[in-house]
Formats: structure tokens, C-alpha cells, sequence
């Protein structure tokens, strides 16, 4: 059998999330590739260092183009192979879009649903694509992969999809320590911010900026907190997503500048310290698909509050 996999998400330099949970499979893949059980990486780009490397099981094809790529050229470079006897017999797609028009089985999994709850937090042309993007995904694929019962129940419910089409496969786990590279070790030496904090004097925060993580209520109650305890700082990591201004102007607000250090995006090596050193993790999110850095500061024996 050959499998066809869209590796774009995978195919970034800052990964994350969704770019992470590909990443992992096509490691995988590579090293389960056999002449029975092969596998056809498609990309928008040539692969950074970082993705697998190729063997004669596991390849990578690149096909050029843009706007609207896994709509367009992907399934048009998928009907040219199927011409041309290069079948594949099925196709997967590990975020959300499957290949309009695919000419063979499709498989894809969904994180979340989270446009359905707060589609405010969402730019109006990237809400349509969710919404129909992924309803296309849903209904035309074989199979479809949800990384919760919450997600599969979500599915069920705003696409009208029969359960037995969906497949609960929890999300795989390794530790951030474990996923260091070499590259990062070098970039990062052992600081975990520019601001001095202090092992077990902060709280650490690890998610998206955006307004359904209630990154606001974490703030507001950091400032209760700190009355009481001014040693204190708040540490959030990760990146900026939609409608995140109003975290900094509840900063502000509060007198908090000196106290709340926003990391942004870190390294592997440094997210391991931070969970290592800090007082406790929070996740106040009000939705998640799944929820990997509460596993990931469980590894490392921070308690959690979420």
C-alpha cells in the first residue's frame, strides 16, 4: 500500500500544535516505511532539515503552487499519478482540508471545533474556509480521526456525522526534553527569560495569546495573588494569536509590566526549564480539542491548574 500524506503543516520552522502532531507522524511513517507500507510526503516547499529524511520507502514530492494549493494543484498532481499508474491508494490529511476532487479514499482529523464557539476570535474569510473547508473534509472523507471525544461529539453535532465514521485516536505524547535538538540546546543556555525569575517564584502559562485560552483571568487573578505574594511573576509563552491586545492593556491596566513576562515563541530547551522551575502551570482555556501542555507539565511534575 502507498499512502499519500499532506506534510505542509510539519514543513514550518516554528512548530506548534498541529505542526507538531505532523511532525511526529511523519517520523513515524519514515521509520515504519516498508515495500509493503509506503509513504508519499506532499509539499508546497522543498523539506526543512528538520523533517525525516528520505529512504526508498519514505519519499517527498514537491509540487509548486500557492493560492489555494491543496485545493487545486494537489488533487490535480494526485489525478496526473493515478494516469500514470503511480496509484495511491489512500490519502490523509493530518489538519482539517482533504484535496478537493480527490480521486482516491481520503482519511482527516480534526482538532477542534473551536470557530463554532468563538467565532469572533476569527478573521471572517479564514471563519468560511473553517466552517466549509472542513465540512467538504468531513462528509467526503472515509474516515476521520478526532483527537477527543469532545472533538468527535462537536463533529457530530455542527456536521451531522454518523459516529461510526469517527475514530477517537488521543493524541500522541512525548516529552519537551526528549524533542530538543542539538540546535536549540546551542541557542538556549539554560536562562528562562531576560527577566531574572526565580525557581518556583513564577506561574507559567503555555498556549496561543487569544481570548478563549481566558488569558484575562489569569491576569486578574495573578493580581489578587500577588498582593499576597510579591515575589511573584506570571510567565505566558506562545505565540500571538487573534484579538491578543487586550492581554498587554490588562497589563498595563493593573500595574502589572514589570511582573508579567511574555515570552512568546521558545525553544524546546527552554520550555523544558520553564516547566522545571516554575510554581505551578495554568490552562484556564475555556475550550481545547485536547490540551498537550497540560501533559507536558505533568511530565515534568508541575502542578497543574486548569
Amino acid at each position: 500500500m502507498i499512502i499519500g500524506i499532506d506534510g505542509n503543516e510539519a514543513n514550518v520552522s516554528e512548530k506548534v500544535g498541529v505542526s507538531i502532531y505532523t511532525l511526529k507522524l511523519l517520523e513515524y511513517f519514515q521509520k515504519k516505511a516498508t515495500i509493503n507500507q509506503q509513504f508519499v510526503v506532499f509539499l508546497k516547499n522543498k523539506p526543512n532539515i528538520d523533517l525525516p529524511p528520505e529512504n526508498e520507502f519514505y519519499k517527498y514530492a514537491v509540487i509548486r503552487g500557492n493560492l489555494l494549493w491543496s485545493q487545486t494543484f494537489l488533487p490535480l498532481e494526485l489525478y496526473k499519478r493515478k494516469a500514470l499508474g503511480q496509484k495511491i491508494q489512500v490519502f490523509f490529511s493530518p489538519a482539517h482540508y482533504i484535496p478537493r476532487f480527490c480521486p482516491i479514499p481520503t482519511v482527516v482529523t480534526i482538532h477542534d471545533l473551536s470557530y463554532f464557539y468563538y467565532p469572533d476570535e476569527f478573521l471572517k474569510k479564514d471563519l468560511y474556509q473553517l466552517k466549509n473547508w472542513t465540512k467538504y473534509s468531513v462528509e467526503k472523507s472515509k474516515k476521520i480521526i478526532a483527537v477527543s471525544n469532545t472533538t468527535k461529539k462537536d463533529i457530530v453535532r455542527f456536521y451531522k456525522i454518523p459516529e461510526e465514521k469517527i475514530k477517537v485516536i488521543y493524541n500522541g505524547y512525548e516529552k519537551v526534553s526528549d524533542r530538543t535538538s542539538e540546535v536549540e540546546e546551542e541557542r538556549s543556555d539554560g536562562k528562562t527569560s531576560e527577566v531574572k525569575l526565580d525557581k518556583g517564584k513564577y506561574i507559567l502559562y503555555v498556549g496561543t495569546l487569544q481570548p478563549r485560552k481566558n488569558i484575562i483571568t489569569l491576569i486578574d487573578a495573578f493580581y489578587l495573588f500577588k498582593k499576597n505574594h510579591p515575589e511573584f511573576n506570571l510567565v505566558l509563552v506562545g505565540k500571538k494569536g487573534w484579538l491578543y491586545d487586550h492581554i498587554f492593556k490588562k497589563v498595563e491596566d493593573l500595574n502589572l509590566k514589570k511582573y508579567v513576562v511574555v515570552k512568546g515563541y521558545v525553544t524546546d530547551a527552554e520550555l523544558s526549564s520553564l516547566y522545571q522551575n516554575a510554581f505551578c502551570f495554568v490552562l484556564p482555556s475555556l475550550y481545547e480539542g485536547f490540551g498537550i501542555p497540560l501533559l507536558e507539565a505533568m511530565s515534568f511534575g508541575s502542578p497543574v491548574i486548569s
